[in-house]
């Protein structure tokens, strides 16, 4: 029965007209069309077949499409055997219309998005083989009616390259992830307190300098590699050459420069431009001023952001451009003289006036320029901004709906649905503050179930999903983006979804067509995608796992290391000690296992240190197993914690943390582990990681174990610790 009701939602969702027996292919595309009619009328794709366009304007979708199919241009339409890309003012700018037939591909657009629309759904018809760009030929096309458009305008992707820097070649490969998946808005986070990634003419030196950290740069080293300067900087060539490129595939860049906060990186190239007062660094070892707002009094400092923003403006097309406006750090003004006087003479105590102000004078710069800002969703419940703006709601469904009552154009991102940093389940890396989640929670948005009415619906601008790269590095991440493919995709299919309507049915439906299908397409991308891991059972002695895709399973034994191909249930007692996971192509689904697997032990253990505790959050909560205790300043090099144990403890494995256990920051940069088996003789077993943490595998019975810091932290004001993670024996 639960077969059934998956193959005729399926059929369903196709809106195929035809006789079930001349169905010969299934079609399955991501997002799912308005309305797709199937038949059997397949075209064939061969080295003769001619490429035609009515439009001049759509030569760079001609030479794209030409880039992946093998067909040649042609100044007029043959009889028969021709692919044709027309515009029809009848539809709407990215509404089209693609019609499969024995004779022709033919797709006609309201304007050039909706000719680009029907391309990617033409490529979703064709072998996943198109996507090397080597498809060979003859290949056919299914034959099919396609009549689509989107539900909303603003289809966005964020990719932060300021904490982490993407090179340029990574971006343009990015922007191809996105455009396949209809995704229309490159939203691109340029600046940040961790780096200043924008060639600034007029500022040589932001980018020069303020684009690299560690080693001699004034910007501390941040987010791992501890010991080296690095980092980088686009050109304003290269600019122009990725805005170039991702115009071609109907992918507007919305720039941003974060401000007032976030601003730590022009800080410290221009520390002039901080507010009148003499920080105390003693907690942040004395010699890194941290502070990253910009002072809202200081008239000079309107002159430099003017300078600063004429020379983005001039290098970005779009309307729109971000201007952060997000998590100001208020007490940085209030310490102020001026600012706090600027607030006294107008009979103000909150800092958001001061935003407020800061919008409104930023605001007035872009008009200038003829840009609109785009800002956070903090900077909306001000009153300095305009209603043309756009307004990025982040932290909750519930402050999107805030934010449209009050009028703004908003774009949805709720970070529990499209925070991609975010770990996708609790035994993975990555961020957890904003909650763990897999692309099934993506999909499962909505907006009935959020409490909007359709009036509201009709109110909201799009959406957009964002990729922030704080624990990009500790991956591995200035090298390659398998780390954010691999956090990214496939929740951008159910962001491009969501985006353009969610015509599709239930997840089962959706996830169907995710892997008969598009599977296949995301590997020949050259997607380091992530499989949703099987479900594992242990009942009767027995241990099996079922998969929910077309996936290979496998499984390692935990104790010798074996690795194997899972074909059937493992009689076994002790279950913790198998883990299992899924491949395709190349693509690998988390490690899963047992419950029994993840259980801990917690014997009593008390926590002592070198620095000061944090009385908020003291070292007694390690007795409970909480996650996170807090110093009252960061880490000297010869710094130590130490775990007492009231008596041995004998495991299989054991994690120690000393720094923010979800995120590489707050930590010590660097360190080792000592273990003592009567707490009083210690012996030097392992060395943190870049991240502040250690693990042991199979260790010798232990007492006491003690971190110890090589390394001062510096640009941070205090150590966040982890207690012990403890595995028994198996």
């Amino acid at each position: 029965m639960k077969r059934l009701l998956l193959a005729m939602a399926v059929i369903c969702a196709v809106a195929c007209s035809t006789p079930k027996s001349e169905v010969a292919t299934e079609v399955a595309i991501i997002p799912q069309p308005l309305s797709l009619v199937q038949h059997d009328n397949n075209f064939t794709i061969t080295p003769a077949t001619a490429l035609v366009c009515d439009a001049a304007e759509l030569a760079p979708i001609a030479a794209y499409l030409q880039e992946y199919v093998a067909v040649k241009s042609a100044e007029s339409a043959p009889a028969t055997n021709y692919i044709a890309l027309s515009l029809d003012s009848s539809l709407a700018e990215e509404e089209y219309h693609l019609s499969v037939s024995n004779d022709a591909v033919k797709i006609v657009g309201g304007g050039y998005g909706g000719v680009f629309n029907g391309v990617q759904t033409l490529f979703q018809l064709l072998p996943s083989e198109v996507y090397t760009k080597q498809m060979p030929l003859p290949a056919e096309v299914q034959g099919c009616e396609v009549k689509d458009k989107p539900k909303f305008a603003y289809r966005g992707f964020m990719l932060d390259v300021a904490r982490t820097f993407v090179t340029k070649e990574n971006v343009l490969r990015y922007i191809d992830y996105i455009a396949y998946h209809k995704i229309n808005k490159l939203h691109w986070h340029l600046t940040d307190s961790q780096g200043w990634r924008i060639e600034i003419k007029s500022h040589p030196d932001l980018a020069k300098v303020g684009g690299f950290r560690g080693g001699d740069s004034p910007l501390c080293a941040a987010l791992g590699k501890w010991n080296e300067k690095y980092g980088g900087y686009y050109t304003q060539e290269e600019i122009k050459e990725v805005v170039a490129y991702a115009a071609q595939r109907n992918i507007e860049v919305i720039p941003e420069i974060d401000l007032p906060g976030h601003s730590a990186a022009l800080m410290r190239i221009y520390p002039d431009m901080l507010c009148n007062y003499t920080n105390d660094e003693l907690a942040v070892n004395g010699n890194y001023d941290s502070r990253g707002v910009v002072c809202a009094t200081k008239e000079r400092n309107y002159r430099i952001l003017e300078e600063i923003l004429a020379e983005v403006c001039a290098l970005f097309p779009s309307k729109h451009f971000h201007i952060g406006g997000d998590e100001v750090n208020m007490s940085q003004w209030k310490k102020c003289p001026d600012c706090s006087a600027w607030l006294r003479k107008r009979g103000y105590t909150d800092g958001h006036k001061l935003e407020d102000m800061f919008i409104a004078r930023i605001q007035a710069i872009l008009a200038k320029y003829g840009k609109v800002p785009s800002v956070w969703n903090e900077a909306a419940f001000g009153g300095g901004l305009s209603k043309e703006a756009l307004v990025h709601g982040w932290k909750s469904a519930k402050v999107c709906k805030e934010v449209m009552m009050k009028g703004y154009r908003t774009i949805f991102m709720p970070q529990e649905f499209f925070y991609f940093d975010m770990r996708q389940s609790d035994h993975e890396t990555g961020p957890v503050w904003g909650g763990a989640f897999d692309v099934r929670k993506t999909y499962s948005f909505d907006f009935e179930k959020q409490g909007f009415s359709p009036e509201e619906v009709a109110l909201v601008e799009g959406f957009e999903a964002a990729y922030w790269s704080e624990s990009l590095l500790s991956q591995g991440g200035d090298k390659s983006l398998d780390f954010i493919d691999y956090q990214t995709f496939p929740r951008v299919c159910a962001l491009s979804e969501q985006a353009w309507g969610k015509n599709g049915g239930e997840w089962e439906e959706f996830h169907h067509r995710l892997y008969t299908r598009h599977y296949d397409r995301m590997a020949d991308m050259g997607l380091n995608f992530r499989i949703t891991p099987p479900n594992v059972k242990y009942e009767d002695g027995l241990l099996s796992v079922e998969k929910i895709d077309n996936s290979t399973l496998y499984y390692r034994d935990d104790v010798t290391g074996k690795v194997r191909k899972y074909r059937k249930a493992i009689r076994t007692d002790k279950p913790a000690k198998y883990l299992f996971w899924a491949e395709y192509r190349g693509a690998k689904s988390p490690e899963v296992a047992h419950k029994s697997h993840y259980k801990t032990i917690q014997p009593k253990v008390k926590l002592t240190s070198s620095i000061p505790e944090n009385p908020k959050r003291g070292y007694d909560r390690v007795a409970k197993y909480a996650n996170r205790m807090d110093t009252q300043r960061t880490c000297h090099a010869g710094d130590w914690l130490l775990f007492e144990f009231e008596e041995l403890v004998e495991c299989r494995k054991v994690k120690f943390y000393a720094g923010y256990f979800t995120s590489p920051s707050r930590l010590f940069p660097a360190g080792y582990l000592e273990i003592s088996e009567d707490g009083t003789t210690f012996e030097r077993v392992a060395e943190l990681n870049e991240v502040g943490q250690v693990e042991l595998i199979n260790p010798r019975p232990f007492k006491a174990a003690r971190i110890v810091a090589t390394a001062s932290y510096i640009g941070g004001s205090y150590i966040r610790i982890g207690s012990p993670e403890i595995y028994p024996k198996y």
